[in-house]
């Protein structure tokens, strides 16, 4: 699964409005292989209980001519919004690789707030997309440059395939301290940039943000035989904090 996962970073996009993309239509059969599929996918921390449910766009507020909405729910506990980013970031790349086309969409409300005694966190807009809409050059994608984000000049070839992982309102909240053998990946709150989140809402979705950069990360140096331990830490920095510890990665190869 992580090779595939590496491959489809290239193809992956963010379909801010499904419109004029195909006619065919994802399964029922489709869905519960897609409920099974989530229940197997790694987690940060899996002691946080996470389940999905799959609705109808009507029983949202997600108006982007999608087929469903993927609601993802949580225990309210320690990393859950990193672990549902890294979780909910598998469920993308695998969703792509069906040709299914995505959005992370985090406006969305729905009724369904607590669903099996987990509380909803985010959506994923959901349709299936012809082939030829998915990108075909990821490099001409709108990007901080490595400069932006990776410090040191350490592992660049990881670093430029992870500077495309999505995140919220293209925020890219991430900095990485690389040196021989070790990553440290830093949430980063750059002042005044936030897209069209309201201000109450940036470290909220850039927490998620930097689970699916984890993901893309770790798919990266599975890619390269590069091993790793990694630490996570609590991120319980206020909203005015600017650089936040997340996570270390101490490296080794194959």
């Amino acid at each position: 699964m992580n090779e595939l996962f590496y491959q489809i970073i290239f193809k992956r996009k963010s379909f801010h409005l499904f419109r004029n993309t195909g006619d065919e239509k994802i399964s029922l059969s489709l869905l519960e292989d897609i409920k099974n599929q989530f229940k197997i996918f790694k987690r940060l921390d899996p002691e946080i209980k996470v389940d999905i449910k799959i609705v109808l766009p009507e029983e949202t507020t997600c108006t982007r001519g999608e087929e469903y909405c993927i609601l993802l729910y949580s225990e309210k506990k320690g990393i859950y919004l990193q672990n549902i980013g890294y979780i909910g970031e598998q469920l993308d790349l695998y969703l792509t690789s069906l040709n299914i086309g995505t959005l992370w969409y985090g406006f969305g409300k729905t009724n369904f707030m607590n669903y099996h005694n987990l509380d909803f966190v985010m959506m994923i807009a959901i349709k299936k997309v012809e082939e030829s809409f998915f990108r075909k050059d990821m490099f001409k994608s709108n990007r901080k440059s490595l400069a932006e984000i990776w410090r040191g000049e350490y592992y660049l070839g990881i670093a430029n395939i992870v500077r495309f992982a999505p995140s919220s309102c293209n925020t890219q909240p991430w900095i990485v301290e690389s040196i021989p053998n070790k990553l440290k990946v830093y949430r980063y709150k750059e002042p005044g940039k936030r897209g069209m989140m309201p201000l109450e809402r940036v470290t909220y979705s850039n927490r998620i943000d930097i689970g699916i950069f984890l993901l893309f990360l770790e798919v990266c140096l599975k890619h390269e035989n590069l091993s790793f331990k990694k630490e996570v830490f609590l991120d319980t920095s206020n909203d005015d904090e600017v650089k936040t510890l997340v996570a270390i990665y101490n490296l080794r190869g194959e």
